[in-house]
């Protein structure tokens, strides 16, 4: 009983998803409940902020774990690594207020749509539904399978026939309502957060609450212009923050707010058309698209078809043609009914339908798929409302370094008590000064420098037409060792020149069609298929579509019109579109072809098909047209040349983008017979007709950029969707694969009947000449190791396909080909997110550049995604360059660099900062002592918020260093940078604590007054500052004025601004300081006068920052310890601390390595004689599960014991909320 109640107390949420949740149920409890809030009282409220910070101990301290079934509240919590938590209260819909009938037997269904959860989730005969909602999504509790499921969709288990006949008519009124109390509404709403509310949750945190402590300590101590100092930082900080949040909710919510507005008509049952709000849409509805019309939910095309613009999710401004749901009568889920993707079917939210073909059945008609923030569009602002935590070590390791600071504050606290016990304070000084101490490590400017370093690097971005949706992602750049680029459109031009056409006739190849010499494609299938087999649509007179598309109907010379009577006399094509031959279109016997049905083009597929009239002809034809390997499998064999598979790669080889065809004539059928041919059925036993071979010329920014990365030693690769050969080529092109290197094409196979899953290693033959074969080792971002006896580099280049049985069949073998993997062509955007994954499980941090079209998925996946777009944000990655060449991966890479440096700079200068102020303030404590109101003022406000919020606003240097910056604060040169600093620190500050003890004018003020004033005629420079200054000494214990206190303060002050200028490194990574104008002022600026304040003999001035009058000597002692201190400091930090080479003999004595996976890699491969296998084949070993194993390299103990972790990745909220 006690298992089955465990298990019932727990339960999983979106299994097996990105946002997979834990779920426990926990049931109120009224004494738990009572007892907790008197201990909130009892505490002041400091028990409810503990809740407030950690929700999980609300739940246990006012709930007992119950069944999930009779809980009242849950607990949530992530599967990740972070494993956050999350309260929510179980809340209870009733259904029984509604109106209309309602059956209360059990037995009977609620909704007719019998896949729907409704009916599993309304108890009756109670009504009633209980819910939770998590992330702008409801969730209701089956009671059938006991968990917790997803509303405001309709299930995926529904096949096509369901959809057409559950749906096909509208749900009835009754339906409707059930539906919109339980899914909610229709809508995606981002509440503009009230500013009292961002304030209270900035005021809460525990960073900002610890300042609250520190300041009312200091406004009880009199330290009042201290406190409106750190006040003063503490708002900057807390108004830059809240301004960043309140923008980001204004825009999304101007976003938003016009897709909760719109009119749209839907079909009821039995009713007819309504018209209402789309707000109250529900899953199920039929939504009626009368023409030009934003959509408002994601709804799956059942009748007739539509042409949308799907730019606000791609990022590419292309029109789509979308097809209904064929009626297929088969019983397999909708989205797996066919090859075919069945996203050609879905109308997304967001999206702009900009043309609707009825089909002549009636309207274009659509079912309602998914509402609100369950849609396309709702998923995309949930991800900016509630972004991935990603772990990045720069923020796990700032919150350990604050752990650190505190810990030194808690050592100071204890340090203090001891001193002040031992003295025989009272227990009122006691406490206040050992608090004062506790308080002095953990700088308040922090958050403010922080927040300022991103605003600069993303300011610098936007310059450059790099627009930034998530800033913290800025530092994460600065670690980029491994691009992924896209093919076409990123490093080719978008559009492709004709270069020729090549049809087929009697079982081989013609003649080629040049369309460089100006003549017209002369009349035959292969020009038909050219005209018609394509995505095209004539939108306001214009013929619009893809690049590629346009293009090749440009070389056919032909027109496009819209269907009218005149040109359909027939009448079988009243939903089609004509092509007609124009004034400069070779002479035909065809007046016109009339397209009447579409198999639009996927990614997956790698082919699209059309069914097409002829005029006067009463016939039908097909024509396909795709990338050739996947056209010729369609065609029967006799068609397909013998010679195929040379001419093509004679084509790809040179670099060419090629294009095949082929043609059926349909046997008579009849429009209503055409408009319902399965896909499969049209696209088989084709004739094969010929190829279009187009040019596709590199960007000219393409080769310097590529240039540039690889002598920064940052390795590229192609992720394409085009021929390997082409992409190949394009490689070599472009400098990819440099030249004299080896390129091995991996080719593998699925496992047959009796045949296990093959890999074969083929060597590419090398067009260079030899003397080229002999040129120097080229080591592309240190993918490989040179190896004397095979003399040149390797690349590996393989398709989707292949890589997909090596996913599947060759576990151990992927790792091994992709540290060297160059090229990866015919990639679906599945395989290409799967392929940067597998990089990142490497230990790569991996950036993608794409156009934002078939990459979304790895511009997502990707630590850095860059997408070509011309939009300012386009949501399918990170960043959005205008700039549509691959010049902004350098630009954002340099600008990551200079940030994550000066992110170092910042952490390294205020961690210095506090332990100088931590030194000198425990040594004038030893003798009940301490600083000056308007010392610690000086030094906090006049150098450390300046220096703080203008450290980072060094711009990048312009070249790409060959290596990065440290990733991870916690490194040896970092650690070694802060302990160094401060055992100088504490030397100085000692020797000169001790030092001025040992002078023979020097007297404990408080102590001695008498022995203080005579000492005061020796070397005061005014004999009438005598009596003034006797008037201004307080003889107690806890004085400021004194020896100690005049001796330190100008040392700490110049060690400040000595740190700040030692920590603000420029080459390799940022301009030099002095490029830093206002820095540079600031720091020359607070030096001066801290020298004028050492040398000067201004009673007022001495008054007001509480010193004492010094000889000069002893004052040029002090300015003299300070510059040695200084010397010291920067020549090991500059010498030996940023001394890269010396680092590295260093790590090469002690055989010290990397421990990134890639590199680990790389060394054994090197190692390995047998590696990289040439022109061979392997077979995966059947006993040995599948995973092909070669004992000649893969030793059990190179394997990691532990499982591979995604490394590097980013935490999307600052790291000081997670304290």
């Amino acid at each position: 009983m006690e298992a089955n109640s465990r298990k019932d107390h727990r339960a999983l949420l979106n299994q097996g998803e990105e946002n997979e949740l834990e779920v426990f149920g926990y049931h109120i409890q009224k004494l738990r409940r009572a007892l907790s809030l008197a201990a909130s009282v009892l505490t002041c409220g400091v028990l409810q902020l503990m809740f407030y910070w950690r929700p999980e101990w609300q739940v246990w301290a006012n709930c007992v774990p119950c069944p999930l079934e009779e809980a009242d509240t849950v607990l949530l919590r992530t599967t990740d690594e972070f494993r956050r938590h999350t309260r929510k209260k179980v809340l209870c819909l009733c259904l029984s207020a509604r109106e209309g009938p309602v059956s209360k037997n059990p037995e009977d269904p609620f909704v007719a749509d019998r896949h729907s959860i409704l009916n599993k989730a309304i108890m009756k005969p109670e009504l009633k539904v209980q819910c939770i909602q998590v992330q702008k999504i409801r969730y209701v509790w089956d009671y059938l399978e006991k968990r917790f499921q997803k509303v405001g969709l309709l299930e995926d288990s529904h096949s096509c026939y369901d959809i057409h006949q559950t749906f096909g008519l509208g749900l009835t009124s009754e339906e409707q309502e059930v539906r919109r109390l339980v899914c909610g509404p229709n809508a995606i709403e981002v509440e503009i957060q009230p500013i009292w509310k961002l304030l209270v949750k900035q005021v809460l945190n525990p960073f900002y609450v610890f300042q609250a402590f520190t300041l009312t300590l200091w406004l009880s101590q009199g330290y009042i212009e201290y406190s409106v100092a750190i006040i003063v930082l503490t708002v900057i900080s807390i108004v830059l923050s809240v301004y960043d949040l309140r923008q980001q909710s204004v825009k999304l919510h101007n976003l938003v707010e016009d897709h909760n507005k719109v009119q749209v008509t839907i079909v009821v049952r039995d009713k007819g058309l309504q018209e209402l709000e789309s707000r109250l849409l529900v899953p199920g509805d039929i939504l009626i698209l009368p023409g030009k019309l934003s959509l408002p939910c994601d709804a799956i095309l059942i009748d007739g078809s539509c042409v949308v613009n799907e730019g606000m999710l791609t990022g590419e401004s292309i029109p789509v043609t979308k097809t209904p749901l064929p009626r297929t009568e088969n019983t397999m889920p909708w989205k797996s009914h066919s090859l075919e993707d069945y996203r050609k079917h879905v109308l997304f939210c967001g999206t702009e339908v900009i043309q609707v073909k009825p089909s002549g059945q009636g309207p274009v008609r659509a079912v309602v798929l998914q509402t609100g923030y369950n849609t396309a569009k709702g998923d995309l602002v949930r991800s900016i409302l509630y972004p991935r935590p990603l772990n990045f070590k720069l923020y796990s390791d700032a919150f350990k370094f604050i752990v650190f600071l505190a810990f030194l504050g808690v050592v100071g606290f204890f340090y203090a008590l001891g001193i002040y016990m031992y003295h025989e304070a009272s227990p009122q000084d006691t406490t206040t000064m050992a608090l004062l101490l506790l308080t002095v490590t953990v700088p308040p400017a922090l958050p403010a420098a922080l927040t300022i370093g991103i605003v600069y690097a993303q300011k610098r971005l936007k310059k450059k037409q790099i627009f930034c949706i998530s800033p913290q992602r800025i530092n994460m750049c600065g670690q980029i060792n491994l691009v992924c680029f896209d093919k076409t459109g990123t490093l080719t031009e978008d559009g492709l020149d004709l270069w020729g056409a090549v049809p087929t006739a009697a079982n081989g190849f013609q003649e080629v069609h040049s369309f460089a010499s100006g003549k017209a494609l002369p009349w035959g299938p292969l020009c038909a298929a050219m005209a018609s087999c394509h995505s095209l649509i004539l939108l306001d007179g214009t013929v619009q579509g893809d690049p590629l598309d346009l293009k090749m109907f440009e070389g056919t010379a032909w027109k496009m019109e819209d269907c009218n009577v005149d040109t359909c006399k027939s009448g079988t094509c009243s939903s089609g579109t004509v092509i007609k031959p124009g004034p400069k279109a070779s002479q035909g016997p065809v007046e016109a072809i009339v397209v009447l049905r579409q198999f639009p083009f996927s990614s997956g597929l790698q082919r699209m098909s059309v069914i097409a009239q002829l005029a006067g002809e009463a016939h039908f034809h097909v024509y396909m047209k795709g990338a050739p390997e996947t056209v010729a499998r369609f065609c029967r064999p006799e068609t397909v040349p013998k010679n195929f598979p040379q001419a093509l790669r004679n084509y790809t080889v040179q670099g060419f983008r090629v294009i095949a065809f082929a043609h059926q004539a349909l046997k008579t059928r009849t429009l209503s017979e055409v408009q319902h041919l399965e896909r499969d059925t049209v696209e088989s036993e084709l004739t094969f007709l010929g190829l279009l071979v187009m040019e596709n010329r590199l960007k000219k920014e393409t080769k310097p950029v590529l240039r540039e990365l690889r002598e920064a030693r940052i390795r590229t690769v192609m992720i394409t969707g085009d021929n390997l050969q082409t992409a190949i080529t394009v490689a070599k092109n472009s400098e990819m694969i440099p030249p004299g290197s080896q390129v091995i094409i991996v080719e593998a196979n699925e496992p047959e009947e009796l045949i296990p899953a093959s890999v074969t290693w083929q060597l590419v033959e090398n067009q260079e000449s030899g003397s080229r074969m002999n040129e120097a080792y080229v080591n592309i971002g240190n993918s490989s190791v040179p190896d004397g006896a095979r003399g040149s580099s390797y690349h590996f280049a393989m398709t989707g396909k292949s890589y997909q049985v090596i996913f599947q069949h060759f576990g151990s073998l992927l790792p091994k080909i992709l540290v060297n993997g160059t090229v990866f062509a015919r990639m679906s955007p599945g395989q290409k997110s799967s392929l940067v994954e597998e990089f990142q499980k490497l230990n790569y941090y991996v950036g993608m550049c794409g156009d934002g079209a078939n990459d979304c998925g790895a511009l997502k996946m990707a630590h850095a995604g860059i997408s070509l777009s011309e939009q300012e944000a386009s949501v399918a990655s990170p960043f959005t360059s205008k700039t549509a060449n691959i010049e902004c991966v350098p630009h954002l890479i340099r600008e990551g660099r200079a940030a994550l440096v000066s992110s170092f700079g910042v952490f390294k200068y205020l961690t210095m900062y506090g332990i100088i102020q931590l030194v000198g303030t425990a040594l004038l404590y030893w003798q009940l002592q301490l600083f000056g109101n308007y010392q610690y003022l000086l030094q906090d406000i006049a150098i450390t918020l300046m220096v703080c919020l203008t450290m980072s606003s060094t711009h990048a240097y312009p070249k790409l260093a060959p290596y990065r910056p440290p990733g991870q604060l916690l490194s040896p040169p970092l650690l070694l940078s802060v302990f160094l600093n401060s055992c100088f620190t504490c030397i100085v500050q000692v020797c000169a604590f001790l030092y001025v003890k040992q002078q023979p004018w020097y007297c404990e003020v408080y102590r001695y007054s008498e022995c203080f004033l005579a000492n005061q005629k020796n070397f005061s420079t005014n004999v009438s500052l005598e009596r003034n200054w006797t008037g201004n000494a307080t003889l107690i214990p806890g004085s400021v004025v004194s020896f100690e206190s005049t001796t330190l303060w100008p040392i700490t002050t110049i060690n400040c601004i000595t740190t700040a200028f030692i920590f603000s490194k420029g080459k390799p990574f940022r301009k030099p300081i002095y490029t830093n104008y206002i820095f540079s002022f600031l720091l020359m600026a607070a030096l001066g006068i801290t020298i004028f304040i050492l040398f000067s003999d201004l009673q007022d001035l001495y008054l007001r920052m509480e010193f004492l009058p010094t000889i000069t000597s002893w004052r040029v002692s002090i300015l003299g310890i300070a510059c040695t201190h200084f010397c010291v400091a920067f020549f090991v930090e500059d010498a030996i601390l940023q001394n890269r080479e010396l680092w590295l003999l260093a790590k090469k004595e002690f055989g010290f390595y990397s421990k990134s996976q890639y590199r680990n890699w790389q060394r054994k491969l090197a190692e390995d004689p047998a590696w990289p296998p040439t022109n061979r084949t392997v077979y995966a070993s059947e006993g040995k599960n599948g995973v092909y194993i070669n004992r000649g390299y893969d030793s059990p103990e190179w394997f990691p014991k532990t499982k591979l972790q995604l490394g590097g990745q980013s935490a999307e909220q600052h790291f000081w909320t997670r304290l």
